[in-house]
This record gives structure tokens, C-alpha cells and sequence, in this order.
């Protein structure tokens, strides 16, 4: 059965005139007989009855025409569910995002993402930066915000910022006096960092190495917030990606350039390679793409 073949049973079933049913079909006798036929020829019967004075449906006629009904009303709604969708009236996105963004910069763009399409939907899972790799390479969401992946994640990473680290430090230290901070100078204080399997920890770890110095570690933490509060507390000191400034303020301890090395990695979008992206995604990405990250207090240089 074919749409077109059901539209033209039920027009009939319901005028009980081939002539009406054409009106409403806008479709000639011939054509609209031609679909009747091909309808009951596929389905092995008539399914009406029909004299030169009336037509009425058969019994199997009857048995069909609620359930021609529901078949209509089933298909309508998809049409409608699935237009919906492609003009961005419906739909749902997930996104998958580490927490020093998800925490800091994406409400804010989620803010102006539903300003625009508020009917969309947002899922966000709010993970470290290996398990969005993990949940964008096995599709159970769309994309990703994370740093750049190794080439053999064999995802598509698009840049948005490099975002460079900074020194956090505690408000009442000698250190927050200062307008910016070696590295010599940071790693000579207890240090507070994320704990492994964190990128920022590893990122920090390996950089250092490569210079012979080390993190020397007292404390450690899951979560940037417990970071934050510890250095605040002067329990020691830490290291931040730039766009944690603003958070790493508000629990009120103090974040200072970084140099010798400057610290610094490429944050951007994930999305699989084989994989193509609902409209609602892309709707996304591209307000990702617009979003002027230099403008949200980033110490850093826009790719």
C-alpha cells in the first residue's frame, strides 16, 4: 500500500462517490480509479461495491477504514514530527563537554542557543575530557567540547580557542601580589592538582617532564571546584586552564599568568567522521562556532 493509494480509498470511503472524491483528490476519474485498483489488486479484493446509482465499501472495505485511518494519522504525524525537525521546531541535542566548560563557558552559550531555537532540547554530559572523546567516538551523543584528541580518535576536531594555563593562587599569599608567575617560582609552594585520569593533570605532568620538573603534588581533587576552595583555604597552589578564571575568582582565590613554558592546548568541538550531524547539531555547532571567545575573559588567542 502506498500513501497516495490510501488517501484515495479514504476519499472515496468517505464521499461514497468517485466523482467527489476526485474534487477533493484534485485527480482525474481514470487516475483515481487506477489507484483503487492497484490498492486492491495488492491487497487481493475488492473493497468496494459498485453500480451505476452508489458505491459502498465491501466488508473488507469496513475492516480497512479504521485502520486507513490510523495508518493516515500515524504518517501525518510523522511528516509533521520530522518538518518539524528540519525547521528547528522540535528536536533534542547531547553534548558532551569537560567540566572546566561545561562549568564555565556553556551556559552561557546554551543561553543564546535556545534564545534562538527554544524549542530545541539540550542533553549535556558533563564529563572528563576522555570520556567525551569516548561518548562522541561511540555516538551516544553528537558532539564534544574537549582538548584536541590524538589523530587516532578519527574524529573531526574543530578548533574554537587556545586556552592557555594560569597560577591559582591563595588570596592572602605574598604570591597574589605579583602581575605574573614562573613556573619555578609555582612549584616551589604545595601543590593542588586534578587527579589522574584528568587531561589537565596529564597535560601538565608531561610538559613538565619534558623540562625535568615535576608537580610536586600534596593534594588532589576530582572536581576544579574543590580545587579552588582548597587553594583559597591556602592549602597551596594549582594550575588552571584560562577559561576556569572566572570560577577560580569566585572562590575567591587568584589566578596569575603562567610562563617558562606557557602552557597552552587547543579546546574545540568533536564530532564523529562517519557520522552526520542532526539539524539541531548543527545548529549548535555553528552557534559554538560564532560564539567570540575572546570576549568571555580568556587569556588566551583565538585560533
Amino acid at each position: 500500500m502506498t500513501v497516495k493509494q490510501l488517501r484515495a480509498f479514504l476519499a472515496v470511503a468517505q464521499a461514497l462517490s468517485f466523482a467527489q472524491a476526485c474534487e477533493r483528490l484534485h485527480l482525474s476519474q481514470s487516475a483515481l480509479s487506477l489507484s483503487i485498483k492497484a490498492l486492491e489488486e495488492s491487497l487481493g479484493g475488492a473493497l468496494f461495491s459498485r453500480t451505476t446509482r452508489n458505491v459502498r465499501l465491501t466488508p473488507e472495505g469496513e475492516a480497512l477504514l479504521p485502520l486507513a485511518r490510523r495508518l493516515m494519522a500515524d504518517w501525518d504525524n510523522a511528516r509533521d514530527e520530522i518538518r518539524q525537525r528540519f525547521e528547528l521546531e522540535l528536536g533534542r541535542v547531547t553534548v558532551a563537554a569537560m567540566p572546566s566548560f561545561a562549568g564555565n563557558l556553556l551556559p552561557g552559550i546554551l543561553k543564546d542557543f535556545r534564545a534562538r531555537y527554544p524549542k530545541i532540547s539540550a542533553t549535556i554530559q558533563d564529563v572528563i575530557n576522555e570520556d567525551v572523546i569516548d561518548l562522541v567516538q561511540i555516538g551516544q551523543v553528537e558532539l564534544g567540547v574537549a582538548f584536541e584528541p590524538p589523530a587516532a580518535s578519527r574524529l573531526t576536531f574543530t578548533p574554537l580557542y587556545v586556552d592557555r594555563f594560569v597560577a591559582v593562587v591563595p588570596s592572602d599569599s605574598p604570591l597574589a601580589n605579583r602581575s605574573d608567575m614562573a613556573w619555578d617560582h609555582l612549584l616551589q609552594e604545595p601543590f593542588i592538582a586534578l587527579q589522574r585520569p584528568s587531561a589537565v593533570r596529564y597535560m601538565l605532568e608531561e610538559t613538565l617532564a619534558e623540562r625535568g620538573q615535576s608537580l610536586p603534588v600534596e593534594l588532589e581533587s576530582h572536581q576544579l571546584s574543590t580545587v579552588g576552595r582548597m587553594v583559597s583555604a591556602g592549602l597551596g597552589v594549582s594550575a588552571v586552564p584560562a577559561l576556569c578564571i572566572g570560577q577560580m575568582q569566585a572562590l575567591g582565590a587568584v589566578c596569575l599568568p603562567l610562563h617558562d613554558p606557557v602552557i597552552e592546548r587547543p579546546i574545540g568541538v568533536l564530532q564523529s567522521s562517519e557520522r552526520g550531524l542532526s539539524v539541531a547539531g548543527q545548529a549548535l555547532l555553528d552557534t559554538l562556532m560564532a560564539t567570540p571567545f575572546n570576549a568571555v575573559g580568556l587569556v588566551s588567542t583565538q585560533v
